[in-house]
C-alpha cells in the first residue's frame, strides 16, 4: 500500500459493498461527504470500535481514504431508523430505499433475515489520498 501514508501503514483496510461497482459508489459518497454511516451483519469479521480507523479501498483495492469509527451500535433490521438510513447516504437517503437495498445487500450474501442482527456504525472521514 505505497500510496498510503506512513502515519495510516498499520491501519487494517475493506471496501464497501460485495463488488468493485459498488465499493466505488459507496467511496464515492464517503470522499463526498454524503455517507457518514454503515451498517454490516453481527457476525462480520470486521467490527470496529470508537476511536478506529480504517483504510478504505476502491473497487479495485486501491487505498483511497481513512475513516474514523464514531460510534457503534447494534440493532435489529427494523429498528434501523430514519436518521441512520439517512446518514448511510445511498439512494434518495429515505427509510424505505435504505430497507430494500439492504434487503437486496444481504439477500445476495445469504444472510437477509427480517429479524437479522446489524453492527450499525458511523464514522468520519479523516483524509483522502
Amino acid at each position: 500500500m505505497s500510496a498510503v501514508p506512513a502515519k495510516y501503514q498499520g491501519l487494517r483496510s475493506f471496501a464497501f459493498g460485495d463488488g468493485p461497482e459498488l465499493a466505488d459508489e459507496l467511496l464515492d459518497l464517503v470522499v463526498k461527504g454524503v455517507k457518514t454511516a454503515t451498517c454490516s451483519t453481527e457476525d462480520e469479521p470486521n467490527t470496529s470500535t470508537p476511536g478506529e480507523q480504517w483504510i478504505v479501498l476502491d473497487g479495485r483495492r486501491a487505498p483511497r481514504c481513512v475513516i474514523e469509527t464514531i460510534e457503534v451500535t447494534y440493532r435489529r433490521f427494523p429498528e434501523v431508523d430514519a436518521a441512520f438510513a439517512y446518514e448511510e447516504g445511498e439512494g434518495d437517503r429515505s427509510l424505505a430505499y435504505w430497507r430494500q437495498a439492504h434487503r437486496n445487500y444481504f439477500g445476495r450474501l445469504g444472510k437477509f433475515r427480517e429479524d437479522m442482527m446489524l453492527m450499525c456504525e458511523r464514522f468520519r472521514l479523516v483524509e483522502v489520498f
